[in-house]
């Protein structure tokens, strides 16, 4: 602890820490003067954990030295390694439930789309790679949650779960997201009655939920500590300003540069550095600032001319100029590439504005000075780890190790910052300040070129998601950075209350320290295949932390790895299963989902249910980030999606057991229609509820049983019959008796029932998209043909292509003119012309009038159509298991599909794999129902 005038800011604090906890601290139990004393108890029971090597060999434990962790961690409440006091917390937690909320628990999925922005402090106080917003969270926390209710987030990145739970009990903040509250705390949303009018029903309690927060990440999970930890804002920010004076005093005098007058001080705001290359001509040192950067017209240029030789260069034609310097911090010479300060950007003390200039000898005097004196404090100089991400940077620019990504200047200043934070009552909360502007200090900044005298230089951020170094890179004054973003983080702290600690934990979210059925709800936002590869990007940060993420269990792809997207489904399964053995039955869990590619899409889903999760609903999350358009087809992904899946309440699951097979089917039917939305509206119209079309209540029924290890006892057409037989339906959707007299209302305060597209891009969706066309309009081919044509949006790869006439063929009727016309051509033909009303089905005007039209058989006639494109398809099967070659280049998926079902209900497990392995793997991977049959006959085969 340093002397002098902090003396007093630490008295006061501590007093101030002392009345804000009544003079006490109590936790789980154990009763302490202050929380310092809490902490040194805590700690050293962590220390004595942290000697047990089972506890250690708990999967995802952070790779680091026992001091490191201690170092990091705030016991009980945060652990840089799995926190043992879970299990505790949450028995407290549940004995200190409102009574009321013990009642029977049921809710229907979220199925409103989200919008969101990013543009709030609270977000904006720490970034990261990905965030979903607080307030797009608290909408779903609401809506499955009681104040008091435990919420789990397995992939918590920098908390905001815990920040959206801790949200739910302030009243400003929830009615801003445009709800109500009554006098006694009931939250209020706005609903349109059968009469269309607008009115307010109950839906939720104002109360605060506890969080479990949990990540594979220590750079992440020290985020989400300090996003979850109440701090008294004037402290914080009247000590991040001291040390940051401090930090001025003995490192400012590297950021001053001399104005143009050759007289007055300037303080440098950024300087920027440009690549230097070789001429591939004459070899002359080509300055890439200098040469390529199209100032008057704000551009960088492909082409340009070698100033020595004229000759025509692109970036891509030359070779980069090296330099070999020595590193004090390894103590050998290190060869990276050349780069030289062209541009700086300061400020003058006493005068408005900023100004630009090229460095002056002076200038580089300085730099060379600062590049040659050793750094007298610690910084973390560790090398690179092999991966997709770390090895750009190491091929372009021979950044090896951690402190080659800054320059001397900033690394000085890091590393002096860090030893003053040391001597900090606040060390946690301003070491988070500054990981937070790492990214920033590094030279992975890039400049934006503006037109010569219009603008100054702007700087133009990272690329997200890589280490990548541009060949114009820009050196922050980090002191004044830091200075920025004190602002923002006091804005935050002052918002949040005073009181509520969520729990954060360092672990695997395949292996949780957590009892068995013990959560209320679960919010995820987990990795999506190679969108990201985290423990590499936040390599940088963990060093300072010196606690880094083992990534034995990331759930990526990433072939350094060895992690392709089957390793990727199988961890992630293991994290789903984790998650379904903690939560309670009936409960819910959300998974936030933001990948374009249909494989990882299907395999997310695919990991939620071979978990034992039933997905009810997905939506679409807006993080205002670019244009949402509702998609319709998982091969489409092109924004943020939430999948919405429910645990089976215990009931279920017990007569499930005991009950007929067949009696299961309508039981499980029955259970599932429970939690599927009643309504979904999309842009102020209601939509048709997919989940309740019978083709997928019957694709649902299939999994259910398949994951059971049993045959499903009926066929399509079967069940089809069935559902008609014991549910209601409406527009081609089935609801229980108690859900039809709500949908119905909610359906006459509507004017139009919106019809979902379609996009036609393979055999099932051709087949989906005539049923839709021909279901309410029986129509000829000559009328479907030009329809059918304007809809192909491009056939999807490897899959045979079949001509209309096959498809319609194999999938409907054909009217021949020569029977009774059919019921659904009949009642289409009197309801929508004149002079075909009130005429019989024998009538010879309307036989006529209904030739050749093609329509949706009921159910009766379709079962036989069933059996005789089953037969077919089955055929054509045999013929594919006859094939030799390497992979097909061709083929029908519906072939495959009926083909992996009847070797399923022959338990003949091998077929499926041998025949996968004719397919291309994108093919299998981004097949819902292939993927099943598959993953599903290599457990049988494994087990």
């Amino acid at each position: 602890m340093s002397d002098g005038g902090q003396t007093d800011l630490v008295d006061q604090f501590q007093e101030s820490e002392s009345n804000s906890n009544n003079e006490a601290v109590d936790c789980l139990g154990h009763h302490f003067a202050n929380d310092k004393e809490r902490r040194q108890f805590f700690t050293e029971l962590l220390r004595e954990k942290l000697q047990d090597p089972e506890f250690r060999a708990i999967e995802g434990f952070p790779i680091a030295e026992n001091d490191a962790i201690l170092e990091l961690s705030d016991p009980p409440y945060y652990t840089a390694c799995p926190n043992p006091w879970l299990a505790d917390f949450i028995q407290q937690w549940e004995a200190e439930k409102p009574p009321e909320i013990q009642e029977h628990y049921h809710r229907e999925p979220f199925a409103a789309d989200v919008s969101e922005g990013k543009n709030d402090p609270i977000y904006n106080a720490h970034s990261y790679h990905t965030k979903v917003p607080h307030k797009a969270i608290m909408r779903y926390i609401l809506h499955y949650t009681n104040p008091g209710d435990i919420v789990f987030d397995g992939f918590c990145g920098t908390g905001m779960t815990g920040v959206a739970a801790q949200m739910c009990g302030d009243k400003n903040v929830v009615l801003s997201l445009g709800y109500q509250i009554s006098s006694d705390g009931t939250i209020l949303k706005e609903d349109i009655d059968e009469e269309g009018k607008r009115n307010w029903i109950a839906f939720s309690k104002l109360g605060v939920r506890k969080a479990l927060l949990n990540d594979l990440s220590p750079a992440a999970t020290f985020i989400a500590y300090n996003y979850n930890t109440p701090v008294e804002a004037t402290f914080f920010e009247k000590e991040a300003k001291r040390i940051l004076n401090q930090v001025e005093e003995e490192c400012g005098w590297m950021y001053e540069t001399l104005h143009t007058d050759d007289k007055t001080k300037g303080k440098i705001n950024y300087t920027v550095w440009s690549d230097v290359f070789v001429c591939s001509e004459c070899t002359t040192d080509i300055v890439f600032w200098d040469e390529a950067v199209d100032q008057e017209r704000g551009k960088v240029r492909d082409e340009f001319p070698c100033h020595n030789c004229g000759a025509t260069l692109s970036k891509r034609s030359m070779e980069r100029s090296w330099k070999s310097e020595f590193d004090f911090a390894l103590k050998k010479p290190v060869k990276q590439a050349k780069s030289v300060p062209v541009q700086i950007n300061y400020s003058i003390n006493g005068v408005s504005g900023r100004f630009e200039k090229r460095p002056d000898s002076k200038d580089i005097d300085l730099i060379d000075r600062i590049n040659k004196e050793p750094i007298p404090d610690w910084f973390p100089c560790d090398e690179l780890p092999d991966g997709f991400n770390t090895k750009q940077p190491k091929k372009s620019h021979g950044l090896i190790n951690v402190h080659h990504f800054y320059t001397n200047r900033n690394l000085r200043v890091l590393a002096t910052l860090r030893r003053l934070l040391k001597t900090s009552i606040m060390e946690e909360q301003l070491l988070c300040l500054v990981g937070d502007q790492l990214p920033r200090a590094s030279k992975m900044h890039k400049i934006a070129i503006s037109r010569l005298n219009t603008n100054l230089s702007k700087t133009a951020g990272i690329l997200a998601g890589t280490l990548y170094i541009p060949s114009n890179q820009i050196e922050y004054c980090l002191i004044s950075m830091i200075g920025f973003r004190i602002k923002d983080i006091t804005s935050y702290q002052r918002k949040r209350d005073a009181i509520t600690k969520q729990l954060v934990s360092n672990s695997s979210t395949s292996n949780l320290l957590i009892p068995n059925e013990s959560l209320d709800y679960m919010f995820f936002d987990p990795p999506f295949g190679a969108n990201l590869n985290y423990s590499e990007l936040n390599f940088l940060w963990e060093a300072w932390l010196k606690v880094f993420t083992n990534n034995t269990h990331e759930a990526i792809e990433n072939k350094v790895q060895g992690k392709s997207i089957s390793e990727y489904r199988s961890l992630m399964t293991d994290s789903f299963k984790e998650a379904y053995r903690t939560l309670k039955k009936g409960r819910w869990l959300t998974v936030e989902f933001s990948n374009t590619k249909a494989s990882v899409w299907n395999n997310i889903q695919t990991a939620i249910t071979d978990a034992g999760f039933i997905v009810s609903n997905v939506s679409a999350l807006d993080k205002k980030q670019h244009t949402i358009k509702a998609l319709t087809t998982p091969s489409a992904v092109k924004q943020d999606l939430i999948i919405s899946a429910y645990k089976p309440n215990g009931g279920f699951e017990e007569r499930f057991t005991f009950e007929p097979v067949y009696d299961g089917v309508w039981d499980f039917v029955k259970t599932h229609l429970g939690y599927l939305p009643i309504i979904k509206i999309q842009s102020g119209q209601i939509v048709p509820i997919q989940e309740r079309d019978p083709r997928l209540l019957f694709d649902q029924v299939v999994a259910y049983f398949v994951r059971k290890g049993l045959d499903v006892p009926v066929n399509s057409q079967e069940f089809q019959i069935g559902l008609k037989e014991r549910f209601l339906e409406r527009y081609g959707m089935f609801f229980l008796p108690e859900q039809v007299e709500e949908y119905d209302k909610k359906r006459l305060s509507s004017s139009q029932l919106r019809q979902l597209s379609i996009f036609v891009d393979d055999e099932a969706s051709a087949i989906e998209w005539l049923r839709q066309q021909l279901n309410d309009k029986p129509k000829t081919y000559q009328e479907i043909h030009p329809l059918y044509i304007n809809e192909l949006s491009g056939w999807k790869k490897n899959e045979a292509q079949l001509e209309l006439s096959e498809l319609l063929e194999q999938n409907f009727l054909c009217y021949d003119g020569v029977e009774l016309v059919p019921s659904q051509i009949h009642n289409y033909l009197s309801t929508n012309f004149k002079d075909q009303r009130n005429l019989g089905k024998d009538d010879p005007v309307l036989k006529s009038k209904a030739k050749n039209r093609w329509y949706v058989p009921n159910p009766d006639r379709a079962q036989d159509l069933e059996k005789l494109r089953e037969r077919s398809l089955l055929k054509e099967f045999d013929e594919y298991k006859q094939f030799t070659g390497k992979r097909m280049k061709s083929f029908r998926l519906e072939v495959i599909r009926a083909g992996f079902k009847k070797a399923w209900q022959e338990k003949d497990y091998s077929l499926i794999v041998q025949i996968a392995g004719k397919i291309p793997d994108a093919s299998l991977q981004e097949d819902p129902k292939l993927l099943m049959w598959y993953d599903q006959a290599l457990t049988r085969l494994d087990s």
